[in-house]
This record gives C-alpha cells, sequence and structure tokens, in this order.
C-alpha cells in the first residue's frame, strides 16, 4: 500500500463561521508513504495534518468503507473532489480541535481529519507551497485543456475539408448523370428523327413510282379454242 500515484486535490470547504471567511484545502501525498492536508485563509488561520498509511488503514476501518486498499483510496478522492467537504472549527466540533469533513453522499460514510494549527515560518511555507502546488495544477489543466482545444479544432478542419470533398464529389456524379440523361434524350430524339426521316422517304418513294398492275388473264371463249380430237390412222397399199 502507498500513495504514489495521489493526484493533488484542491477545493473550497463550507465553513460555518461569523464572520465567515473563505478557505482553501489541498490534500496530496509529499511521499509515497504519507497524505498532508493544508487549510487556510491565506491570512491568519493556516492547519494541517498529515496521515500515515496505517492511520489511513485504521480510518478505513473506522468508515466502515470495505473492499480493498485502492477502493478506499477511490472513495476518499470521490468524497473530497464531488462530495459534500465542511470546516468545523474551534468548538464547532465535538471532539477538540478544527477537524474537516468530507462526505460523498448524504447517508453514505463521513471522511474525518483532525487538524492541527500552524503559525510564523510552518504557515507562510505551507501557504507557499499550496500556492505553487495550485499554479502548477492550473497550468496542468489549461495545458490539456489547450490540447483538447486544438484537437478539436484539428478535427473539425479535418470535417470541413471532407464535407468539402464530398460535396464535390456529389456535383462531379450530378454532372456526369446530367450528361448521361442529355446524351440519352439526344439518341432518343435521333432515333426518332431518323425513323420519321425513313418513313417518309419510303412514302416518297411509293408515291412516285408505284408497283406495275399485273395485267389480268385473257380468257379464250370456248368456241375458239382449238380442239385436237385425236390422230387419225390411215393404213395405205403399197403400189
Amino acid at each position: 500500500m502507498d500513495l504514489s500515484n495521489f493526484e493533488p486535490l484542491f477545493g473550497e470547504p463550507k465553513v460555518e463561521s461569523t464572520p465567515a471567511r473563505p478557505f482553501l484545502f489541498q490534500v496530496h501525498a509529499p511521499d509515497p508513504s504519507q497524505l498532508r492536508v493544508v487549510v487556510t485563509d491565506f491570512l491568519s488561520t493556516t492547519f494541517q495534518a498529515l496521515c500515515s498509511i496505517q492511520q489511513l488503514d485504521d480510518m478505513r476501518d473506522e468508515t466502515g468503507v470495505g473492499g480493498s486498499w485502492s477502493d478506499f483510496l477511490e472513495y476518499l478522492v470521490h468524497s473530497i473532489k464531488f462530495g459534500d467537504v465542511k470546516l468545523l472549527l474551534e468548538g464547532q466540533s465535538k471532539s477538540s480541535g478544527p477537524r474537516l469533513i468530507a462526505q460523498k453522499s448524504k447517508g453514505m460514510p463521513k471522511i474525518s481529519v483532525s487538524l492541527r494549527s500552524l503559525v510564523a515560518t510552518a504557515a507562510n511555507e505551507a501557504i507557499a507551497r499550496l500556492s505553487i502546488d495550485m499554479y502548477i495544477a492550473y497550468q496542468t489543466n489549461r495545458s490539456l485543456l489547450l490540447e483538447e482545444q486544438e484537437g478539436r479544432h484539428q478535427l473539425t478542419k479535418a470535417l470541413s475539408a471532407e464535407k468539402e470533398k464530398s460535396e464535390q464529389l456529389q456535383k462531379q456524379l450530378d454532372g456526369l448523370l446530367y450528361s448521361n440523361r442529355h446524351n440519352s434524350h439526344k439518341i432518343h430524339d435521333k432515333l426518332t428523327s431518323d425513323t420519321s426521316s425513313a418513313a417518309t422517304l419510303y412514302d416518297k418513294q411509293s408515291d412516285q413510282n408505284p408497283s406495275p398492275m399485273k395485267a389480268p388473264k385473257r380468257v379464250v371463249p370456248a368456241h375458239r379454242r382449238s380442239k385436237v380430237r385425236g390422230v387419225l390412222l390411215q393404213d395405205t397399199e403399197d403400189d
């Protein structure tokens, strides 16, 4: 169990004090063996807590969060990052001293960390460290945001180029389809015209060169027909 992959967390806890004044907190791992909590108003009040691996393991047992060590760290991070975080000052907590309490959601186990006051040089160093870490986190998030925006910009350009290319291809396709339809109409009209011309020419030729009519066969009257009655045979005597 260690905290080598623990990312720094920053936030503003709810404070019930009069007059109300804003506080900021930082939860980070200065080394893999401990967790550090700093809460400050950047003026006169600064708190700190150091939690070892053993203390965090005891906190897991006290809160009743089951599962593995990584499950508990995930619950801890979600409670601080997305949950309800409160700062209880002197006299507002049942236990002695100020406390930072985080709850993932209503009815869920609470993460409670006891704080101790820092003064003089220790407080100034804690504030300086928190400010530098917050600036580093800001720069990191800003770089990630710029990279994401640049990626979106490049994607938008690529999509725009593809859209323009698609439109050009569609125009070319429409032009080819129009040309094919136009040529088809021209061919159809030409064929119709040629057929009509051929028919007209045939009609003209028919009018100019009518087919000769065959004369009907002449019927010879029966009384003029030659009759062959046969051959007359006559015997002749030799002289």
